[in-house]
């Protein structure tokens, strides 16, 4: 039976959509706030955004101008933002979460997340990779998440987000949070697709409550024509796969929609980025079908493991 939910409880009672827009930066600010506009008149409600993508302002305009216009209410969103890089201190979450809010023109988030387990030197807002004379990207070593995580805690008391969670953290650094928590984190946002799929994370992390929100869903195409960061990532076609191909003709179906519906079943949300209208369209149109088992076979037999990971940095 095709099941007809498409939001995820999370562990506090939040419901989110199971599928939004992911907003990683790229193109100029009218051709995203277009893509935005798009995106909610299609049927997006959440979307997915960051300090470092900078592209909180041009969603903060698109969505203040929708409901605006009477076409529906800030409670009908889930915004996620999360907290940069230079930003993991303490001291600093406060700071970046209002920098957030103010750039979103919101009093509020609905999910706040930590980007990533690791740190560089603050050395303002928006050096987000510092270096020093050598070239040299300046890591601060002397992270807390524990700390971190208590700074996370006392937004949700703030009432600036309802929830917090992470970002592209392992089962070992999930654990260290879990252990601690007052508030557990809702929400791991990890990339997962079709050739990484990530089973034993995923596993690990809903056994203990927490989602899994799959960034990169694609494979992150796009990845080939974006500048300076092919040092940090691969271009990972799963579109022309043979199979995906293949098991989408038999439902009618886009490879990207085969793609995005297959990770639905496996009980994760997915954030695809686009800008093209249509291509909007397709990626959110995957909850009026589901994969037999013969074709979650074949699905599941795509793995790569971690030679098919599109982002190459690790941390530990």
């Amino acid at each position: 039976m095709v099941p007809t939910t498409k939001f995820i409880t999370l562990n506090n009672g939040e419901k989110m959509p199971k599928c939004g827009l992911g907003l990683w930066k790229g193109g100029d600010s009218s051709d995203i706030e277009t893509a935005i506009d798009n995106a909610l008149e299609a049927g997006y409600r959440l979307f997915d955004t960051a300090y470092i993508y900078e592209t909180e302002d041009v969603l903060g305009k698109s969505v203040n101008k929708w409901i605006g216009a009477g076409k529906g209410k800030r409670e009908d969103l889930f915004i996620v933002t999360k907290l940069p890089n230079n930003g993991m201190d303490p001291k600093l979450v406060e700071h970046f979460l209002n920098l957030s809010l103010k750039e979103l023109n919101l009093s509020y988030v609905d999910l706040y997340l930590i980007h990533w387990p690791c740190a560089v030197k603050y050395t303002g807002d928006r050096n987000f990779l510092p270096k020093d004379d050598n070239g040299h990207i300046i890591l601060d070593k002397t992270t807390d998440l524990e700390a971190i995580w208590k700074a996370m805690e006392d937004q949700v008391d703030a009432k600036r987000t309802k929830s917090i969670g992470v970002s592209n953290f392992t089962t070992s650094q999930i654990e260290r949070i879990l252990k601690m928590a007052r508030i557990p984190p809702v929400n791991n946002q990890v990339e997962v697709h079709a050739y990484f799929q990530q089973k034993e994370l995923i596993n690990f992390c809903t056994n203990r409550g927490v989602s899994i929100t799959a960034h990169s869903p694609l494979g992150a195409p796009w990845r080939k024509t974006f500048p300076g960061i092919s040092n940090l990532s691969i271009c990972v076609n799963l579109l022309d796969d043979p199979v995906v191909k293949e098991i989408g003709e038999k439902y009618k179906k886009t490879s990207g929609q085969i793609l995005l519906r297959y990770l639905l079943e496996l009980g994760v949300a997915v954030v695809p980025k686009s800008s093209q209208a249509e291509r909007l369209k397709q990626n959110i149109d995957i909850f009026d079908f589901e994969l037999d088992s013969d074709d979650l076979k074949k699905m599941e037999g795509l793995e790569k493991g971690d030679s098919a990971r599109g982002n190459r940095t690790r941390y530990k």
